[in-house]
């Protein structure tokens, strides 16, 4: 899976996990960040307003998301 930024420098993390409807709502998408379910290129991610830029990728559910300029 891909996520483009358009235009923008970058994405928060959980704002990232709404938008591609991985988490229903916010408290959902804190929820797994807190867990321990959401990888940043390769280690584990805890900060739920991660500034999230292009190059990198999330892996969570064992799904993959590159995120691209």
């Amino acid at each position: 899976m891909e996520y483009a930024l358009k235009g923008t420098e970058f994405i928060e993390l959980i704002r990232l996990l709404k938008v591609l409807r991985i988490a229903e709502s916010g408290g959902q998408a804190k929820l797994m960040v807190e867990d321990g379910e959401v990888k940043r290129n390769g280690e584990v991610e805890h900060r739920k307003r991660a500034k999230i830029r292009a190059g990198e990728v999330i892996e969570i559910f064992g799904e993959q998301i590159k995120i691209t300029e």
